[in-house]
């Protein structure tokens, strides 16, 4: 093959990718409407692929957010990889009023990694679920190595999800698929807009050591139960533990920031009607529109919806963003 034609080959084989549409969903009327929302979802483990896209569904839909989800994607096919660091359209969040980041030990390339690190210095509002207090991971060499979770030096304590959700990595308190959770409210704090209309509150995911930065306020704390129902008897060995929370950063903008977080979201959370009324709650609030939380806002799920984590279903290995838009389409296809 000579020259010309390899670089129209090449060209070829990339084109379908870099202009491939980001998935986005944007509903009539609500709340939210002129506000945009990116969602960032890739992890090994908890199903970010099924739930964030999900709960754009619901935020676009029922409150008229503009919704962009973004994944992590094979380079070659474009389909969706729990947790490849690669996450094209990270610009995207230029224009963004939040970010919601469902991700673990990333690695991004700088071109991925800039505009968040942009989004985080102009003070924008973040919503942090469950691997988000790791969700990146950086050698000492890189010059993203102050996100990594496990970065030391004081300038920055525990990377991202230290200084900006409120805490990293500690460790499991509880363990997956033998212990569930239930969220109790901190009755002190039952006033909060985060908390309005939220009642048993329940997660399918085991527990998390979490001790949340000075300056955090926990609205749950999470208690491990000895089983996989919410009616399950609590295990008395472990007393509750931080298991949401809301708190402000300061930008090096000067300006503060908002953050919601939780160490729970896994994609089988999203049914309980409790974890997911708080969970559209604390978007809302982080954008600063608590003033339009009421008991009765909507928060019923859209479209068909089969979450895997628990293994009841077979997750689809072979998924495109494109394949989940629209209101109808399921997530994740069969």
């Amino acid at each position: 093959m000579n020259r010309t034609l390899l670089i129209t080959a090449i060209t070829a084989t990339f084109v379908p990718l870099i202009n491939a549409a980001p998935l986005v969903y944007e509903g009539d009327a609500g709340l939210g409407k002129g506000k945009n929302i990116v969602f960032i979802a890739s992890d090994h483990e908890y199903k970010s692929e099924e739930m964030l896209p999900a709960l754009a569904k619901i935020l676009a839909k029922h409150h008229g957010f503009k919704c962009t989800v973004l994944f992590g994607l094979d380079p070659d096919s474009g389909e969706i990889v729990p947790g490849k660091s690669n996450i094209p359209g990270t610009e995207v969040l230029k224009d963004a009023d939040l970010m919601v980041v469902f991700t673990r030990f990333q690695t991004l390339p700088a071109e991925q990694m800039q505009p968040i690190v942009d989004y985080l210095n102009r003070g924008g509002a973040v919503v942090g679920f469950r691997t988000a207090t790791h969700g990146f991971k950086f050698p000492k060499e890189s010059p993203f190595a102050k996100y990594d979770f496990a970065y030391k030096g004081e300038d920055y304590l525990g990377g991202f999800g230290r200084q900006i959700l409120g805490e990293t990595w500690v460790g499991h308190y509880g363990p997956n698929h033998k212990s569930s959770t239930r969220l109790e409210i901190v009755a002190e704090k039952s006033k909060h807009p985060v908390l309005t209309g939220v009642q048993n509150a329940w997660a399918e995911l085991g527990g998390y050591n979490a001790y949340p930065i000075e300056g955090s306020e926990v609205l749950a704390m999470a208690q491990p139960l000895l089983g996989m129902t919410p009616d399950a008897p609590v295990d008395e060995s472990k007393k509750p533990m931080a298991g949401v929370w809301v708190r402000n950063y300061k930008s090096e903008s000067g300006k503060m920031g908002r953050v919601f977080a939780t160490t729970y979201g896994g994609s089988g959370d999203l049914e309980n009607d409790g974890f997911r009324r708080i969970v559209i709650n604390g978007c809302i609030w982080a954008v600063g529109l608590e003033s339009a939380i009421t008991p009765s806002l909507q928060t019923e799920i859209v479209g068909p919806y089969r979450p895997t984590w628990m293994g009841k279903v077979k997750r689809n290995a072979h998924v495109k963003p494109e394949a989940l838009s629209g209101w109808n389409s399921t997530i994740l296809p069969e």
